[in-house]
């Protein structure tokens, strides 16, 4: 009789390719793609889903945790800004992920790594309570109702989130669709998190991504949520 897999298969939703890259592009990935990646997180290699160790890179950092980079503006802006934190970033979205690795050459920052995947990944090889600050910038709004369950505010992902993050650490949630914050209100407070503020200013150190602008061009107003989780964490 085989094994049951430490490793069951899960269902994915969204987008892994958007148009066809630029030669660039294919470079950035083809010469790029391997030293930022953070080793050791995929299903493949990781089988048994072991804690992935972040020495030496993160140095004693703080680690801060981007869901879903997008095109990675707002998270090289974060590595720039804050160059004594370390920065890890998950993204599906292969153009996103080229787009980010063309940023960093550009900004030169080191401080950064990515994984360049499900961030469910992540979440099982974090170890508890490491992540000092959460960013959910521009989340798939899932709008139709019935794939509200496919949301990042829903309790599976968030329990996930809450675990490897330590008491007092900030999550920040910013979207421009209404019914997205009003499950974000109901669903976060429920997983252990405070909610810290919330409205239409955003934070000092913010950096309007290219999400935001299309937005404000399609005449939909930004929401800036801030969280901080509870303590203590459950293990």
């Amino acid at each position: 009789m085989e094994a049951e897999s430490p490793t069951p298969r899960r269902n994915f939703y969204g987008r892994i390719r958007g148009k066809t890259l630029r030669a660039s592009q294919k470079d950035y990935l083809a010469e790029d793609l391997e030293a930022m990646t953070l080793q050791g997180v995929s299903r493949e290699v990781n089988p048994a889903r072991s804690p992935v160790p972040l020495e030496p890179w993160r140095g004693g950092r703080p680690l801060w945790l981007e869901i879903g980079f997008g095109g990675g503006e707002h998270m090289v802006h974060m590595a720039q800004t804050y160059p004594d934190v370390a920065l890890l970033g998950a993204e599906p979205f292969v153009n996103g992920i080229a787009m980010l690795l063309g940023k960093i050459r550009k900004a030169g920052v080191g401080n950064l790594r990515l994984h360049p995947g499900d961030v469910r990944d992540l979440f099982e090889v974090l170890e508890p309570v490491s992540v000092a600050k959460a960013f959910l910038n521009y989340p798939d709004p899932w709008p139709k109702a019935r794939h509200h369950r496919r949301r990042f505010v829903t309790p599976d992902y968030l329990a996930a989130l809450a675990r490897v993050m330590q008491p007092g650490a900030e999550f920040r949630v910013t979207t421009d669709i209404p019914d997205y914050v009003r499950q974000t209100l109901e669903e976060v407070p429920k997983a252990g998190f405070d909610l810290a503020g919330q409205g239409s200013v955003a934070w000092p150190d913010w950096y309007s991504t290219r999400y935001e602008q299309k937005a404000l061009r399609e005449g939909r107003a930004p929401h800036y949520l801030t969280f901080r989780r509870a303590g203590p964490v459950k293990r």
